[in-house]
């Protein structure tokens, strides 16, 4: 049976973009405030699951042509290589570097190699909680 729930569509639209956005500002907060990565990915998944939950696995993929798993190699090689940089130039393993640089419309601003260790971290958390989601809720 197929339902035209007009609401629910419209508030779940709505819903998805201000959880989406919430979840961008936990991830850029997490250098120096609680967030990050983690849960950044945790938020953009509830949203995609609350897509899943209005609207049916086909349509959602239709909408967003995403695949998963190569969401998550790619997270996890960028994580990796992030974490691993520091070996090749003989500091430890994790060891994270920053710098300031002059942006011309955003001023001095610092930069971390920490940032790109998160976002191989999201990357991840979206992809494999995607996975999960879908083949527990796939037909297939």
């Amino acid at each position: 049976m197929k339902m035209n729930n007009v609401i629910l569509k419209t508030t779940v639209q709505v819903s998805f973009f201000i959880i989406f956005l919430f979840s961008i500002h936990i991830f850029l907060a997490g250098h120096f405030a609680p967030g990050g990565g983690f849960v950044g990915g945790l938020l953009t998944a509830s949203a995609l699951v609350l897509l899943l939950l209005t609207y049916d696995i086909k349509t959602v993929q239709k909408l967003l042509p995403i695949n998963y798993m190569m969401m998550t190699a790619v997270g996890l090689a960028l994580a990796l290589g992030t974490a691993s940089i520091s070996v090749f130039f003989g500091d430890a393993f994790f060891k994270h570097y920053f710098s300031h640089f002059e942006i011309p419309l955003l001023g001095n601003t610092e930069l971390h190699t920490a940032m790109l260790f998160d976002s191989g971290v999201y990357l991840v958390v979206v992809g494999v909680t995607m996975i999960i989601i879908q083949s527990i809720g796939g037909d297939e």
